[in-house]
């Protein structure tokens, strides 16, 4: 459908930031953004480029295809890679060799 990888993401970052205890401004502030403009991705209104949902993902230190997952961060908290919750922090894939 139309707009639902916007929605997946939006409910990613948004189970991300709350796992955390972030709110949106601190959040948008972490990820160098306004604070209205990560409202409106939360909420699926924003057309993330590829290129920003790799940012952000790069800030967060987190697998971008994970944002993309609908199954992986908006259910029952944040996981990690590897399927497990994430505890502390989520592990970092490893990059090009």
């Amino acid at each position: 459908m139309e707009g639902d990888l916007q929605r997946i993401v939006g409910r990613n970052l948004r189970a991300f930031r709350e796992a955390r205890g972030l709110s949106q401004e601190a959040f948008a502030e972490v990820l160098g953004i306004h604070r209205t403009y990560m409202g409106g991705i939360e909420r699926g209104e924003r057309n993330l480029t590829l290129k920003n949902v790799e940012r952000i993902a790069e800030r967060i230190k987190l697998a971008p295809l994970l944002l993309l997952d609908e199954d992986r961060l908006s259910g029952a908290g944040p996981k990690n890679e590897t399927g497990g919750s994430a505890g502390n922090k989520p592990k970092r894939s490893p990059g090009p060799r």
